[in-house]
């Protein structure tokens, strides 16, 4: 799990570097920036749906952690929908919006371990926009 955290880490940071060395030939300063809270953004959701994988092994426990997790991700998908007007970038973070209301139906019709599947893959297409 940590390597894996590591491994993530490293490939934003490469991500960041490649995004700013060329933003900064071609674009402006705003630019930059949105670029780059597309990316922290993109990894605070990684995060966060660790997080909800997480939640959903431990539903049984304290299924209180679902709709914690579920609630980050949306508070982050209104962070980068509010900063960007990348169409690859909305299509991505609709997508998740999507997944994420999925499980959230899932829970309320009772299910206790929903799919996350269709989240993560979601996420995983956020950050690859975020870091092309």
């Amino acid at each position: 799990m940590a390597a894996s955290r590591g491994r993530r880490i490293t490939t934003t940071i490469a991500a960041l570097a490649a995004i700013g060395l060329t933003a900064g030939l071609t674009t402006g300063c705003d630019a930059v920036n949105k670029a780059l809270d597309c990316v922290q953004t993109a990894d605070t959701i990684a995060d966060n749906v660790t997080n909800l994988q997480q939640a959903v092994e431990n539903a049984s426990n304290d299924p209180t952690q679902l709709d914690q997790s579920l609630a980050s991700i949306d508070k982050n998908l209104d962070k980068i929908g509010d900063k960007t007007d990348n169409a690859d970038v909305n299509k991505a973070v609709d997508d998740l919006n999507k997944a994420v209301s999925n499980v959230r139906t899932a829970i309320k019709n009772g299910d206790k371990t929903p799919d996350v599947s269709p989240v993560t893959d979601a996420a995983g297409e956020l950050t690859k926009v975020c870091t092309s």
